[in-house]
């Protein structure tokens, strides 16, 4: 069996990292980069951090910031609209997932014009657009890593996943130095997305040996490192072992897909304004209890390579532990319940239906070992309202 396999091209990882992104764009051809951030990272100093370095290099970078932290469409167009008043030929995108996945789909629009409704699974989107260099400040998403985007459609108010190798950068910058400024929600709700990243590929029925290879030392990287990160800002060590656990997570994801945790995710995004990484951590008990009979081999080496289980204990006191496991890092993660965060119970109850259908459209729950009816899916949703860490 064969399997298709993508990844940036160019990659630069570790501290210190950021020093080469001049000789990355001149390997691209980039002369004139728009530089995709946001208000955030402008106010922390890391876009003039960024500016120096390209300008040190003779490299005038155009900035555009108005990005949102979960993208909607209308960003995107405006986002547009700016690289074209730039006249620029080539992006850097630095920021979290929502910056990479605002800068993703920027370069996708200016290329092919359209909505981004257009670009939508399951179309698979190939066209040629302007080189994009992605430079993550946090150790999560994996976006720089990855073929795919989601982006909100205000009108629908749903989460829509796009992917193909127009998606993917043809760049990653990994440099934990920006890291450091994280505070602990934004660490652990990244680190988080980063597990769920890691495991959802693992168990995905679209899992290869080159994805498991990717996953596996994702795995063991982020569950040994990510509370580390949480308690010091300042652990070097703990954040550098974070970014390139996530990006480990992001090239197994890009190449084995997520699953469930997923797939139910982006709907609490959209109508909850939830942030991704937490919306995932709410529902990754739950969705990984329903699912381990389905791939308790998975599962079960999942919770060894996490430090969970023993590799000599029987299968389902492994798949046991890995469950208690996730609530108990949820619980000392201080991952609220719905209920916790803020959304009415009213509202989301009423929102089951709508949920479980956004979630199947996306088609990421078909990758998961156990594939859902829309039924079960509300019946999770419904559970996960009650995961309510003390």
């Amino acid at each position: 069996m064969s399997n298709a396999l993508s990844f940036p091209r160019l990659v630069r990882l570790g501290h210190g990292a950021l020093d080469q992104l001049p000789e990355l764009l001149a390997a691209l051809g980039v002369s004139r980069p728009l530089l995709v951030s946001d208000s955030a990272m402008a106010s922390l100093g890391h876009v003039d951090r960024v500016l120096a370095v390209l300008n040190a290099a003779g490299l005038a970078a155009q900035v555009y910031t108005e990005t949102e932290p979960e993208p909607g469409d209308a960003s995107i167009y405006r986002g547009v609209e700016a690289l074209r008043a730039a006249g620029a030929d080539g992006l850097v995108a630095l920021g979290g997932g929502s910056v990479i996945d605002t800068a993703k789909a920027m370069a996708v629009l200016f290329a092919g014009g359209g909505v981004i409704r257009d670009y939508a699974v399951p179309r698979e989107v190939t066209l040629s657009r302007l080189p994009l260099v992605a430079v993550p400040t946090t150790a999560g998403t994996g976006s720089e890593a990855t073929r795919f985007t989601v982006i909100t459609e205000a009108a629908s108010q749903e989460k829509l996943l796009c992917r193909g190798a127009a998606f993917l950068p043809d760049a990653a910058l990994v440099d934990p130095v920006f890291t450091l400024s994280a505070p602990p929600r934004l660490t652990a709700d990244t680190g988080l997305d980063a597990l769920t990243h890691a495991l959802e590929a693992f168990v995905s029925r679209l899992a290869n040996p080159v994805s498991d290879t990717f996953a596996r030392a994702a795995l063991a990287r982020i569950a040994s490192h990510l509370e580390r990160a949480y308690a010091r800002a300042d652990d070097l060590e703990a954040r550098e072992a974070m970014m390139l656990g996530a990006f480990e997570a992001g090239l197994a994801f890009s190449n084995a897909s997520v699953a469930l945790v997923h797939g139910m995710s982006r709907p609490v995004g959209a109508l909850f304004h939830v942030p991704h990484g937490l919306s995932n951590a709410m529902l990754l008990p739950t969705v990984t209890a329903f699912s381990c009979d389905a791939a308790a081999e998975r599962y079960g080496e999942a919770a060894v390579l996490m430090g969970l289980a023993d590799p000599a204990a029987p299968l389902s006191e492994k798949t046991t532990a890995l469950i208690n496991g996730l609530q108990g890092l949820n619980r000392r993660l201080s991952v609220p319940s719905p209920g916790a965060f803020g959304i009415e119970r009213e509202a989301w109850f009423g929102a089951l239906g709508t949920m479980a259908a956004q979630a199947e459209a996306s088609g990421s729950p078909a990758n998961n070992p156990r594939v859902p009816t829309l039924a079960e899916m509300e019946r999770l949703y419904a559970e996960a309202w009650g995961n309510e860490a003390p």
